[in-house]
């Protein structure tokens, strides 16, 4: 069985939350067999600056929803967009 790479938009739900604890907070928050591969940042706008982990999680196991909904859960998360997927 293959793997697969997403790239996930994660919005903060505020320009002052600490993104490297966020971050942490993401990468504990994965489910077993995923792992980050990686995490971009990019500034919105006004302060705000999205998190873009390359999050890897074996093919054939629900795809990324369960990353989406874990993130989802984190605190200090506004949203949760997939930009990205592909196999590797």
């Amino acid at each position: 069985m293959g793997k697969v790479a997403a790239k996930i938009k994660v919005m903060p739900n505020s320009p002052e939350i600490d993104l490297d604890a966020l971050q942490e907070r993401l990468e504990s928050s994965l489910p077993e067999g995923a792992k980050i591969n990686g995490v971009e940042r990019e500034e919105v706008a006004f302060g705000l600056v999205a998190l873009y982990p390359t999050v890897i999680v074996p093919d054939g196991s629900g795809g990324t929803e369960t990353v989406e909904e874990n993130f989802t859960g984190v605190e200090g998360v506004e949203s949760v967009g997939v930009e990205n997927v592909g196999r590797i």
